[in-house]
C-alpha cells in the first residue's frame, strides 16, 4: 500500500442505463459508445477499456479526473464514478476503502457529524460474502480511528460504493450524472434548422441524445442581419459540439428568398412562407447529404407561427420527415436545459434571426395550405431554391 495514491483515481466506472435493454443489438450500441468515449477523450488521454457483462471500465493513462469529467458529456452514459481498483477479497477491498474514505473526508469541514454508509454490489457469486455482509465487513475498518462519521442507511451524505467483478473489486466515492440516452450516430444523420434562439440548439440537444448525428442549417440576410448573428450561431453549434465530436453548419444566404416573399405574397403569411421555403432548402441539403430527416425547435402554441395549422402548412413543404423534440414543451423546460447544456447565455445574446426581417403587422394564426401554395405560384420557387443554394457557405466545428 506504501504506493497507494487515495487522491488520484486510477480508472473510470462507466454505466449505462437505456443500451441494457437493446437485446441482441445491445453489442453495436456497446461498441458505438466505447468510440464516441475514445473521441470525445482523445485530446486528454488514451483510454484502455475493458467490457465485461455489460460494465465498462476505462482506464486512461493520466488525468482521470479529466477524463470522468468528460465521459458526462458522452450520450448513452447513465452514471461515471473516478474509481480505485483493489483484489477482489474482503480484507483488500477494506483496506482501499480506508485509504479512499479518509481522503474522502478531507473534502468536508472539521467537527461536522457526516451521515455515512457503505453500498456493495457484487456480479462475482463466487465472492465469500454477500453484498450486505460485505459492507458489515468494511464498514468498521474503514471507520477506524474516524470520529466524525456516523452510519446512517437511509439519508447518507457520503456513501462509499464497492462494485465486486470477477477481475477486480472497485472502490468508490462519487457517482458523476451523465446526459443518458443513446450513443450518438447509432440512429443515423439528421439537419437541425438552427436560428440564434434558445429553442433550436436545444432541439438539437435532444436530438442528439436520441442517438442521432446532428449537422446544421442556418438562414443569413444580408444586410439587414448583420454577421456578428451568423457568429453567434457559429458559436452555440461550437457550444453543442462538446456533445459531438464532428458538427457541421451550413450557412444559407436567405435575402432574396425574403425579398421575393415580401413584394408578392400577403403580409399575414410572411413568416409561414419563410418557414416553408427553409424546409425546402433544408430538405435539399440533407438530401444531398443522405440525412434522415429534419430537426426544428418549433413548440407547439408557442409563437403565432407554431400553431397546428402553421405547423402543417409549413411541414408539407418538407421533403423529409420533421423531428419537432420540444413540440410538448413549455419555454420554462427549454430554457432550464439550454442552462444545463451551456448554450442559454449564447442564445440570450441581442443579436436578431432571419425571421425579424420584413415581420408583418398581424401575423397568420391558422394558415391555409391552399392559401400558401397560391402566393408561391407568384415565385420562383425552384430559382430561389437553387441561387440560395450555390451560395452555401460550409463551417466545419469541431468538439
Amino acid at each position: 500500500m506504501t504506493n497507494f495514491d487515495a487522491s488520484a483515481p486510477e480508472m473510470v466506472l462507466v454505466r449505462y442505463g437505456e443500451l441494457a435493454l437493446k437485446g441482441k443489438n445491445r453489442g453495436m450500441f456497446e461498441q458505438a459508445l466505447i468510440r464516441n468515449m475514445r473521441s470525445a477523450c482523445a485530446s486528454i488521454s488514451p483510454l484502455r477499456v475493458e467490457q465485461r457483462r455489460g460494465r465498462i471500465t476505462v482506464i486512461p493513462e493520466r488525468r482521470v479526473g479529466d477524463v470522468a469529467r468528460r465521459l458526462q458529456d458522452v450520450f448513452g452514459i447513465k452514471t461515471v464514478s473516478p474509481a480505485w481498483g483493489a483484489e477482489p477479497t474482503p480484507e483488500a477491498i477494506a483496506e482501499i476503502a480506508r485509504l479512499v474514505l479518509a481522503d474522502a473526508l478531507l473534502d468536508y469541514p472539521p467537527g461536522v457529524e457526516i451521515p455515512f454508509r457503505v453500498r456493495s454490489s457484487r456480479s462475482e457469486k463466487r465472492f465469500p460474502l454477500t453484498s450486505v455482509e460485505l459492507d458489515q465487513f468494511v464498514a468498521p475498518r474503514a471507520l477506524e480511528g474516524v470520529s466524525n462519521v456516523k452510519v446512517d442507511l437511509k439519508h447518507p451524505e457520503l456513501t462509499l460504493g464497492i462494485e465486486v467483478r470477477t477481475e477486480r473489486a472497485y472502490v468508490f466515492v462519487k457517482r458523476l450524472p451523465g446526459p443518458g440516452g443513446l450513443p450518438g450516430g447509432t440512429l443515423g444523420r439528421v439537419l437541425c434548422l438552427l436560428s440564434g434562439g434558445i429553442d433550436s440548439p436545444v432541439a438539437a440537444w435532444l436530438a442528439m441524445k436520441r442517438g442521432c448525428h446532428v449537422d446544421f442549417v442556418t438562414f443569413h440576410s444580408y444586410p439587414y442581419i448583420g454577421e456578428a448573428s451568423k457568429q453567434k450561431v457559429v458559436a452555440l453549434v461550437r457550444a453543442l459540439s462538446r456533445f459531438q465530436a464532428e458538427c457541421r453548419l451550413f450557412v444559407l444566404p436567405f435575402t432574396e428568398v425574403q425579398e421575393a416573399i415580401r413584394d408578392n405574397a400577403p403580409p399575414p403569411y410572411r413568416t409561414v412562407l419563410y418557414r416553408r421555403m427553409m424546409q425546402r432548402l433544408a430538405s435539399r441539403i440533407a438530401q444531398a447529404q443522405r440525412m434522415k430527416a429534419l430537426v426544428t425547435g418549433e413548440s407547439l402554441g408557442q409563437v403565432a407561427s407554431q400553431t397546428l395549422e402553421n405547423m402543417a402548412c409549413i411541414g408539407a413543404a418538407a421533403e423529409l420527415p420533421v423531428i419537432r423534440p420540444l413540440s410538448c414543451y413549455d419555454k420554462e423546460e427549454a430554457i432550464e436545459i439550454a442552462r444545463r447544456i451551456g448554450t442559454f447565455e449564447l442564445s440570450t445574446l441581442p443579436e436578431p434571426d432571419c425571421c425579424t426581417v420584413f415581420m408583418p403587422p398581424k401575423a397568420v394564426i391558422k394558415g391555409r395550405l391552399d392559401v400558401c401554395e397560391e402566393s408561391e405560384a407568384l415565385l420562383d420557387v425552384e430559382g430561389l431554391v437553387e441561387r440560395s443554394l450555390a451560395g452555401v457557405e460550409v463551417i466545419d466545428v469541431a468538439g
